[in-house]
């Protein structure tokens, strides 16, 4: 008799069936890819490589941008600048091994300088762990200490929630970057997507915006009232905070002072009665009270020795570890710059008199000394000496700047000629390595800097030996269409090192390991497909600058310079005492 039961063909399928049918499957670099999408990541700047492949793909289906670098230092150090030019976290994508090593530079320069970006690597696969697979290094433990968090992803499910993980560590007070290995077979392996937690756009990342202690705030505005000779210094946490309108509020209604440092050049544009830059040691020296701003009391302010012992000394910054850190201060305060700033005014609106009008006096005074010290100075800005003097490049270069002009400065000697006559028009419009003090930021710092700005200006100037660490990159800027105008400073030389060994061992030993070959980066440039221009007479700097600009192209225009001329701030380093 046959069977009435239905063939077996027939027979509806279970839930859990029906659910394994419909199961979407989603490899390791599309998790990576829709992590960083949910951070607001539009860009990654990488150098190829067999591990990392796959964030690739999954970067070409989340509309990511790929800029592909010669070396991945470059790539890092693109994100560093990406991060300090948007105020999002960068990241760089590089492979195992020598990829990971050669951006170890990039990633500690974005640590001293407070930067947030996401260095990814790539590892052997687990399953060849210590077996000596290609490339296999720990690239953790050597990233731990120049990091504010370091792992391995140990699983594909975990791929975006730990790089979600390490966007949060980014931003754990002070800002700074993180570093994940993804092993090789984690990161091609396919999971359900299910299975994988993919944090949303927003919802993995509390603010971290701090405005202080509300009693050390009402003390620092009753400071302030009762102060005839203030100052403030404004460092880079003044402009990674976004603290200019705050700054600028205080500093007008206070009628304080105002140094810029780092980033925190330009708070303040050129001409503004509160804008000083050249008289800072006799107001440091001077002042009654001394409030520093974002700033560490590192090499840069003598550890805290330059701040007069007399005065009294306020520190503002967003990590708890940095406040009385080589000196002691009257006041610490931890929190973030423009929320501090701007309760600061506040509390001492509640005054009757905030002691503004009385203070015209020592603002007076100041204007007195920085009026003098740039007289004293003019004849070398003017000068029409052949070779030419640094101080005129970088004059010509001061006075060719506009308001949209973002300026970058990379080298030695030259950018410390050019710190103290370069003023950027605009806040956030000056960028340099930090504290670190890398050569060879300057090409990557440019394509971060145009790529994310294309409507703005991008001027850079390098030294000769600085450039020449990353400079193939300039094919980069090429081969992607981003017009700057570049101008190396050449006098054949490292010539910071140098003026120090003659310092230390005679002129007759001067020369030993700094010395470089007259190269022709005008014709470097034309060869990459640039435009390029070589000036030997002072005159011809600012036509050969606006042709540079006029052409439209990446551009490199070669100034000799005099070798025989040293920056002030070379001098005065105590490393060469």
């Amino acid at each position: 008799m046959a069977s009435t039961a239905p063939h077996a063909a027939d027979e509806p399928r279970s839930t859990a069936e029906a659910t394994d049918i419909r199961t979407e499957f989603v490899s390791g670099g599309h998790l990576v890819a829709k992590a960083l999408k949910a951070e607001g990541i539009d860009t990654i700047f990488t150098l190829c490589g067999g591990h990392i492949i796959d964030i690739y793909d999954g970067c070409v289906d989340e509309g990511i941008d790929i800029i592909d670098v010669r070396h991945e230092q470059v790539a890092a150090h693109a994100a560093d600048a990406y991060a300090r030019i948007t105020g999002r976290p960068g990241c760089a994508v590089v492979t195992a091994g020598p990829g990971t090593t050669d951006a170890v530079t990039g990633v500690a320069n974005a640590f001293r300088a407070e930067s947030p970006m996401l260095l990814i690597g790539g590892q052997g696969a687990l399953g060849q762990h210590k077996m000596g697979s290609l490339q296999d290094l720990p690239h953790v433990e050597m990233m731990t200490p120049i990091t504010k968090f370091a792992a391995t992803v140990p699983t594909t499910e975990r791929i975006a929630d730990m790089v979600s993980m390490a966007f949060r560590e980014c931003f754990h007070g002070a800002p700074g970057p993180s570093f994940l290995e993804i092993p090789r077979d984690v990161l091609d392996a396919k999971v359900a997507e299910g299975a994988a937690r993919v944090p949303g756009a927003g919802h993995y990342r509390a603010s971290t915006r701090n405005a202080g202690d509300p009693a050390a705030v009402e003390r620092l505005a009753d400071l302030v009232v009762h102060s005839r000779r203030p100052v403030i210094l404004l460092g880079s946490q003044t402009w990674s905070t976004r603290a200019t309108d705050a700054a600028r509020e205080l500093v007008r209604t206070l009628n304080v002072p105002a140094y810029m440092n780092g980033a925190g050049r330009g708070t303040l544009s050129p001409g503004d009665p509160h804008h000083f830059q050249l008289s800072r040691r006799y107001a440091f020296s001077s002042a009654d009270l001394i409030i520093v701003v974002g700033t560490p009391f590192d090499f840069r302010l003598g550890y805290g020795r330059r701040l007069s012992n007399k005065a009294t000394v306020v520190q503002i910054d967003l990590d708890y570890r940095t406040v009385g850190r080589n000196r002691d201060v009257d006041l610490g305060i931890v929190g973030d710059a423009s929320l501090v700033l701007s309760a600061v005014t506040a509390a001492a609106s509640g005054w009757v008199d905030n002691g503004a009008a009385e203070r015209k006096g020592w603002l007076d005074e100041l204007r007195a000394v920085e009026d003098k010290a740039y007289a004293d100075r003019l004849p070398k800005l003017q000068s029409d000496a052949n070779p030419i003097h640094p101080y005129r490049l970088v004059h010509e270069i001061n006075q060719f700047l506009t308001e949209d002009s973002i300026y970058i400065g990379d080298g030695g000697d030259i950018v410390t000629f050019s710190g103290q006559v370069v003023q950027p028009k605009s806040p956030g419009h000056w960028m340099d390595p930090g504290p670190l003090g890398t050569l060879g930021v300057g090409i990557p710092f440019v394509l971060a800097a145009k790529n994310a700005c294309p409507d703005k200006e991008v001027v850079a100037l390098f030294g000769d030996g600085a450039f020449s660490l990353t400079g193939w990159d300039f094919e980069t800027l090429v081969r992607f269409g981003l017009p700057f105008v570049g101008i190396v400073g050449n006098n054949s030389s490292m010539n910071q090192i140098r003026y120090g060994q003659a310092q230390k061992y005679g002129v007759e030993r001067e020369r030993v390991g700094n010395t470089l070959g007259d190269v022709r980066y005008d014709e470097f440039a034309r060869m990459l497909g640039g435009y390029g221009e070589e000036v030997r007479d002072p005159a011809d700097i600012g036509p050969a600058l606006r042709r540079a600009r006029e052409s439209g192209k990446p551009s490199l225009v070669n100034v000799w310079i005099d070798p025989d001329a040293y920056a002030p701030g070379t001098m005065n380093q105590t490393m060469y005492k």
